[in-house]
């Protein structure tokens, strides 16, 4: 199957990067590479570094970016390995940082790798990187009621949480959950009908969540936001891009803590603690796609860019 993605917020993106033709550049989530193709385009004598975990993304960007190849250099790793990375290539600071954190349309489409819950005979997968061993599989038949509970309600943000733990463990006792269509069955059977109704796919915020569980995606995202802001040079911008609000919660709590670290007690006339600003947060309220773009790509509609600018 062919890598297919549309990169959401493209033109919004770039335009907040601020690109200089002979800028350093890191493309955290690489993807298809079509932010990374409107990035090499504006370069002279400047470079891109794009960082991707999944094989699939790593060969159709390498073909879609194959005529900026003196500019680009792609490595297979997770974002969450950005500073080591630059350090291996000899580069200690970069003009910007771009993250994407959606999932690709790929991936969504493509069966084999089980993250839609519209598939009904896809294997239980997820994985972001196929080279790690846990898979949905394990979660969904190993992970204990309780944990199971843990992961939906505060991944997922689901209402019925319990319920559909305690379905899931019903439901292997008989016999291990091996496809989506299954696992769809159990969530669905855990749900009101009367809901099921009108609030989209029962499915959705389960798989999400053990998505999220199974890639530690909101840890990565957590641990490493300090870490690649000081990676920027004076003036470079980090721009990323999140699609659910778990996400967004992170990386607006983190530009703003980066912006003002002051810890000092707010009644003291001055700042003591010693904490020092990294920059300024460039986006008030998030970037959202426009209604052109929504109308376009659906998968949009949930997406928020969120800018910071470094100032040393």
């Amino acid at each position: 199957m062919e890598f297919k993605h549309i990169s959401v917020l493209l033109e919004e993106t770039i335009e907040q990067l601020h690109i200089r033709p002979e800028g350093i550049y890191v493309d955290g989530t690489l993807g298809g590479g079509g932010h990374s193709l409107e990035i090499a385009r504006r370069l002279t004598t400047g470079r891109l570094i794009g960082i991707d975990q999944d094989e699939d993304a790593i060969a159709a960007a390498g073909e879609r970016l194959k005529d900026y190849r003196d500019k680009v250099t792609i490595i297979r790793s997770n974002y969450a390995q950005m500073a080591q990375v630059l350090k291996d290539l000899g580069i200690a600071h970069v003009d910007g940082i771009l993250l994407d954190l959606g999932v690709s349309s790929y991936q969504l489409d493509a069966p084999e790798r089980g993250f839609t819950y519209r598939c009904e005979d896809a294997p239980l997968d997820m994985r972001m990187d196929r080279r790690q061993k846990l898979t949905a599989y394990d979660i969904v038949n190993d992970y204990s009621e309780s944990d199971l509970f843990r992961i939906i309600r505060d991944y997922g943000e689901d209402r019925f949480a319990k319920n559909i733990a305690k379905h899931i463990v019903q439901a292997r006792e008989e016999k291990p959950i091996e496809t989506t269509g299954e696992l769809n069955a159990v969530i669905k059977g855990a749900i009101p009908m009367k809901l099921q109704a009108t609030g989209g796919h029962p499915s959705k915020r389960t798989y999400q969540a053990i998505r999220i569980e199974l890639n530690h995606e909101l840890d990565v995202l957590r641990d490493h936001l300090d870490e690649m802001i000081d990676l920027l040079e004076d003036g470079g911008r980090f721009c990323i891009i999140t699609f659910h609000s778990l996400e967004d919660r992170i990386v607006k709590s983190a530009f703003k803590k980066n912006e003002d670290p002051c810890t000092c007690p707010r009644n003291f006339p001055v700042c003591v603690c010693g904490n020092k600003s990294k920059g300024k947060v460039i986006t008030r309220k998030p970037i959202l796609p426009s209604d052109e773009e929504l109308s376009i790509n659906s998968r949009s509609k949930s997406a928020k860019l969120r800018v910071f600018e470094r100032k040393m």
